[in-house]
């Protein structure tokens, strides 16, 4: 039952595996989680998860991309860290925000209780206040599900993450030993002479230690399966059995981890540690569709170039993992070819003259939007398959106005207010908005799809409900005299356009959300199928190789890179 001081209920959730991380940041301790969590879901387990990111921000919505790559957008419109991205494509999930933890979230709900006087009178102390909430929100996160994997952001010993660890540790007292399960992940680098060594993972997991949590479980990250004396010598210093240390080595391809860590017999321990052993369905019954996905035979390459602003993979990694699925697809492996959007008229010209099609993704502020107007110029003039992407929609819109209606000074209004021409303008409901954090139009929207177009051909429907993140549309005022010289908005939300294709071109697609975040290795967006396609059928006059299937889609939210730069708008 709830207590009465903080509303804590221990009694939610059924099998909980933390995973922590130690020595450095960045080691795929979510990756290692969301591998753990795909085996489960094979062997017939419900599996969900939590992310906790420590840093005071209530979400990542403000941040700045370079610092934690993009921001990910979940259906009900919560703007989480990259991970819950990961956890949605390999888990197969859809989340929301209360399976994102911060210490923002936390710090405000206690202290709105404590002005509300909910705590009568009581000293409100991280001790049990704070860490109630965090365990309440993990079991309530968890409720329904046989597992679930609780991420914790940074690295042990993290001055930020001690309430954190904290609450694991009192967790850890409120579970039966098979109930809870703790993964500790670390670095395992190589000496001069070639030697792995462990002495960065005792010192790891002694800070653990120190805080009062025995890992269960051990896993190295480096770049070569650990050797068995490695193993050995981990287990004798961090007091582990040497069958429960295990090899997560360097892969080409994420989506080989669960494979690598398969192999090792990760799944086979944390059930039986879990006792779920024999509620798991027999080997022989296994859902194998992820291996046979990613182990799939490619027949080919394609280039695709994607002109952005923010030179970091992580940035866009929605966006690389969507073509990737659209390779999946089609049987092809995908390079994409980075262009830089303030240089694409300089020295990344060429690249972007060599690509097989062309995506313009999400951004900011004004710095390289005049570079993906060009971009978008050059797909349209050269018949290039081309996809824009939220600023990318709209720098289409602004491109045919300028370039093909002749309005030279047409602009969005959120680099250039002055612009005589505002093809792209505010929302009006964003007018009395002050906050940054939040405030944009966010989640999962329906966009009805016109009968006859390419979008609905791509959709196969007419309709689809995808996720966004912006604050600027199409300017309303602008519609009908846009819609002329080949420019059609096939999609739409009531008044706001969604969706704009080309009929004088093979394949040029602009969305208003972004797809990508919906994308699935098993589920690829009909938008980057649809690319990938026409890539295919330029390049060979028998159309595409692999299934060709269109795909669906449903709940995708709009795209803002957050603040990069000091660029924070939409």
């Amino acid at each position: 039952m709830p207590t009465e001081q903080t509303g804590y209920d221990p009694s939610l959730g059924r099998k909980f595996i933390f995973v922590t991380g130690g020595v450095m940041s960045g080691l795929g301790k979510g990756i290692t989680a969301a591998s753990t969590g795909r085996l489960l879901a094979n062997a017939g387990f419900d599996v969900t998860a939590v992310k906790i990111d420590p840093y005071l921000n209530v979400d990542a919505g403000t941040m700045n991309p370079y610092q934690h790559g993009e921001v990910y957008v979940l259906k009900d419109g919560g703007e989480v860290d990259l991970d819950l991205g990961n956890y949605e494509r390999f888990l197969g999930v859809d989340m929301t925000s209360d399976h994102n933890v911060t210490t923002g979230k936390v710090y405000q709900h206690v202290i709105e209780k404590e002005r509300a006087g909910d705590y009568l009178g009581k000293t409100v102390q991280v001790i049990p206040h704070v860490t109630d909430d965090i365990k309440r929100r993990i079991r309530e996160a968890a409720e329904g599900t046989d597992v679930c994997l609780v991420e914790i952001g940074g690295t042990v010993g993290d001055i930020e993450g001690m309430p954190y660890l904290e609450a694991l540790r009192q967790f850890a007292h409120e579970e039966d030993d098979e109930d809870i399960l703790f993964t500790h992940v670390t670095l395992v680098p190589y000496s001069k002479n070639g030697e792995q060594k462990t002495k960065p993972t005792q010192h790891s997991v002694k800070e653990l230690r120190s805080i009062g949590l025995q890992p269960d479980i051990l896993v190295g990250r480096c770049d070569d399966e650990l050797d068995p004396s490695t193993k050995e010598k981990i287990a004798l210093f961090c007091d582990v059995p040497t069958e429960a240390v295990f090899s997560n080595p360097d892969v080409d391809d994420v989506y080989h981890v669960p494979l690598t860590v398969e192999e090792e017999g990760l799944d086979e321990y944390v059930m039986e540690r879990l006792d779920l052993t024999d509620e798991a369905l027999p080997r022989a019954e296994r859902e194998n569709t992820w291996r046979d996905l990613v182990t799939r035979e490619r027949t080919g390459e394609v280039d695709v170039a994607l002109v952005g602003k923010y030179d970091l993979e992580d940035a866009y990694m929605s966006v690389h993992e969507a073509l990737k699925h659209a390779g999946l697809e089609h049987g092809v492996d995908v390079n994409v070819v980075w262009v830089a959007a303030d240089e694409a008229d300089g020295a990344h010209r060429d690249r972007l003259e060599s690509a097989d099609g062309v995506v313009v993704p999400g951004g900011f502020g004004s710095r390289g939007t005049e570079g993906k107007v060009e971009a978008v110029r050059y797909a349209r003039e050269h018949d290039v398959p081309f996809l824009g992407l939220c600023l990318g929609f709209q720098m289409a819109v602004v491109e045919h106005a300028r370039n093909v209606l002749g309005w030279d000074d047409a602009d969005s209004a959120e680099f250039e207010p002055e612009t005589p021409y505002p093809v792209i303008d505010l929302l009006p409901d964003q007018h009395d908005e002050e906050d940054m954090g939040g405030t944009m139009r966010l989640g999962a929207h329906e966009t009805s799809i016109e009968p006859g177009t390419l979008a609905e051909r791509v959709y196969g429907d007419t309709s689809c409900t995808e996720r966004h993140r912006h604050r600027y549309e199409v300017n309303p005022d602008y519609i009908e005299d846009l819609q002329t010289e080949g420019l059609v908005f096939s999609g739409h939300a009531g008044p706001r356009m969604e969706i704009l294709e080309r009929d004088d071109h093979p394949y040029f697609v602009g969305t208003q959300f972004h797809p990508e975040f919906r994308s699935r290795p098993d589920r690829a967006s009909p938008p980057f199928v649809g690319l990938l396609e026409a890539v295919l059928a330029e390049a060979d006059p028998r159309g595409a190789t692999g299934d060709g299937d269109e795909g669906e889609s449903e709940d995708e939210p709009d795209d803002r890179d957050a603040v990069a730069d000091g660029e924070v708008t939409a």
